[in-house]
């Protein structure tokens, strides 16, 4: 008999390739399928995943893969299916749409839409026999049908009012927000820097790092406030929990202690069991705070850890070295983290006479530490364990290397997990910053080479050359769905970090340019906030305005932090006004809830404690510039020139001798340039310690 194949086939996306030889009659989100379930008054049937989701294939090969399945769901429903990662947008309109009708949401999201894209019913997983306290999914789709076609007026009656309140729900922002210096003083002082970082070190779990029950995410950003807290108040314990938290997810099983990189999230508390899959954008989120952290505190294993995860991804995610893929599989050969794990009589056989010294290091036993096997993790450092067995701590270290290159050998041979191959803007943009941000930690000259080499991929073939100015998504030489916010957001905020490390203005020319494109097409009514989508994308029955820091940083919060930047750049300070009245309409819900919100938290903190504007000028200034970038200063805004430069503000006016000069500015009023590092350091203490305004 022949394979069926629908019309996925046809799609580039592998998520979408997965499910081409499903039995279900799939379209892919489009004209066709919308005017389809119109023209036939059926209800459409949106299910929503990625290739690396784990419940996602379980769905799959229960249900989607099932002939009967397929029949009921193809008799009954016009049947989409969609990538999350290409399309954004949607997966933000009806996961909201389905926490509000549950109270919760996870992927696949299985969302019940009338024919004009209205969702009235929705969910989860569903196993294919009733169980979990789940009904079964043949048993949903019956009930969905039924209703529909006997109810067809309460269920219009009820995506109505569903669709209502998504629109009024992504209404903030349209009430007046009264001018930055009426709310500034209320909302960027210490006290309430203070209120956020108590907050936020509530829920930090002291036991084994990081915040709050499992599951567990990195929450990087909420590191990252802990370390500039740390900066601006020197309060230890800020420090000592940031750093606590990098080290347990560093010695625990989320870490790939063979081939370098971090899994998604860890299912308990203390970091041993992930969920397999890896994803880019974890990764450089995980590279740019361990990049900061190692700034503050050279940390030799920080070095370590940095240099290893970008050796993964330059391994396993990189096109051509100029471009990075999204993902790799929770799954191998059908089971998840087969991949990674390993059975002690196997590890045993490779590393003969070394064994029972990594086994007992890495806590691995005949019983395993996870469904009967093994997954790598240490419960002591390599110094208290070099100790406690009365061995050199080199010694040691050479040794579990050496091991860990056989194991790492052996692994290869394996079936490896599924590689999602699309490249996307916005966590292309995302590891673009974590290139410049590990070349400014560590110097290594390949980061820089690598975050230039991308940018350039970027602009190149994400370009747009019709109403769209940027595309979402490339694979096979072809660019899909008009960017969304975070991927302009992103990009910017790369571009910015780019030239800090390059001191090449072109790349803030380009920022500048992008940002005008957002705040022409994306701004809302009040030009306060940025919706998720451009203003000509017609296909969605929402504009959302994203502003939660999830998994990523919000489009918003990121904008906010460019505008800031770049209108001291350029001096435009209507765009700083701007950003300090989307943190102001927002204060309320960022200080009470940081956690969700806390690149917006770092935000208000930084404008508390003040912004300093730094310039190294000077034909000689590579001889200071790669200390000053390995210098923690997290709220500078930063230039560098070898030549006189009329253009920018804080470049105006700026001697350039032979040697270094280093000057500090606030509001474009410096001091006298100094040419010590250290002089530089004393001065911002100073600075931050008074909040004072550099004299001139």
């Amino acid at each position: 008999m022949a394979r069926f194949t629908n019309r996925l086939a046809k799609e580039s996306s592998p998520y979408l390739l997965q499910h081409a030889h499903n039995p279900v009659d799939w379209y892919p989100w489009g004209e066709e399928a919308l005017a389809k379930a119109k023209t036939e008054n059926k209800p459409i049937l949106v299910s929503i995943g990625y290739a690396a989701c784990h419940w996602c294939h379980v769905m799959e090969h229960e249900s989607f893969e099932d002939e009967a399945t397929a029949a009921i769901m193809n008799a009954n429903f016009i049947c989409i299916k969609i990538d999350r990662e290409e399309r954004p947008d949607l997966d933000h309109i009806y996961m909201d749409a389905l926490q509000a009708m549950v109270g919760n949401g996870g992927w696949p999201l299985n969302v019940f839409l009338t024919p004009e894209g209205k969702p009235f019913y929705g969910g989860t997983y569903f196993p294919p026999k009733s169980m979990y306290n789940r009904p079964s999914w043949k048993d949903v789709l019956i009930a969905v049908a039924e209703s529909y076609a006997k109810k067809t007026e309460e269920v219009h009656a009820q995506a109505n009012n569903l669709t209502d309140y998504l629109i009024q729900s992504n209404s903030f922002g349209q009430t007046s927000v009264t001018q930055p210096e009426d709310n500034y003083s209320k909302v960027f002082n210490r006290e309430i820097s203070e209120k956020i970082y108590s907050n936020i070190i509530q829920i930090a779990d002291k036991t084994d790092g990081g915040f709050g029950r499992a599951p567990k995410f990195p929450q990087t950003f909420s590191i990252q406030f802990l370390l500039q807290h740390y900066y601006f108040t020197k309060n230890e314990d800020a420090l000592q929990h940031a750093c606590f938290s990098l080290d347990k997810m560093i010695a625990g099983g989320i870490h790939d202690h063979l081939g370098g990189g971090f899994a998604r999230y860890s299912t308990d508390a203390e970091w041993l069991t992930p969920h397999f899959e890896k994803m880019l954008y974890d990764n450089a989120l995980l590279i740019i705070t361990l990049s900061e952290a190692y700034q503050l505190t050279k940390k030799e294993l920080y070095k370590e850890v940095i240099t290893g995860t970008m050796e993964f991804i330059c391994r396993e995610l990189c096109f051509e070295r100029c471009a990075f893929y999204s993902s790799l599989d929770a799954d191998s050969e059908g089971e998840e983290g087969r991949y990674y794990v390993w059975a002690k009589a196997e590890i045993d056989e490779i590393l003969q006479e070394d064994s029972a010294l990594f086994c007992n290091f890495y806590n691995i036993t005949d019983k395993g530490n996870w469904e009967g096997k093994n997954i790598l993790r240490e419960l002591v450092s390599a110094c208290d364990f070099a100790k406690n067995k009365n061995i050199p701590e080199r010694e040691l270290r050479l040794l579990l290397n050496a091991c860990k290159k056989k194991l790492f050998e052996r692994r290869n041979q394996r079936i490896k997990p599924l590689l999602d191959d699309k490249i996307l803007l916005n966590w292309n943009a995302l590891m673009n910053v974590a290139c410049s941000k590990a070349f400014a930690a560590l110097g290594n000259e390949e980061y820089k080479k690598m975050a230039i080499e991308n940018m350039d991929f970027l602009l190149q073939h994400l370009k747009g050359k019709d109403l769209y100015y940027f595309y979402h998504s490339f694979k096979e030489n072809e660019k899909k769905s008009p960017a969304f916010l975070d991927d302009y957001a992103l990009l910017i905020q790369a571009l910015i970090y780019l030239q800090e490390i390059t001191s090449d203005t072109k790349y803030l020319y380009k920022a500048k340019e992008i940002t005008e494109v957002v705040t022409d097409n994306f701004s809302d009514e009040k030009k306060i906030f940025f919706y998720f989508t451009h203003k000509e994308q017609k296909d969605i029955i929402v504009r959302k305005k994203e502003v939660y820091d999830g998994a990523t940083a919000s489009g918003n919060s990121t904008m906010a932090y460019n505008l800031l930047q770049l209108s001291v750049i350029f001096d435009m300070p209507e765009w700083k006004e701007r950003a300090t009245k989307m943190c102001s309409a927002l204060s309320g819900t960022i200080i009470k809830y940081p956690s969700s919100f806390a690149v917006w938290a770092t935000f208000i903190q930084q404008l508390t404690y003040g912004i300093v504007e730094l310039v190294i000028t000077g034909e000689n200034l590579e001889e200071i510039r790669k200390p000053f970038l390995s210098t923690f200063i997290p709220n500078k805004i930063y230039q560098s020139t070898t030549l006189e430069n009329k253009e920018f503000p804080i470049l105006k006016g700026k001697n350039v001798n032979k040697d270094p000069l280093i000057f500090i500015c606030k509001d474009y009023a410096c001091q006298n340039p100094v040419t010590e590092l250290s002089a530089l350091v004393s001065l911002l203490e100073n600075v931050h310690k008074y909040n004072v305004k550099p004299i001139q």
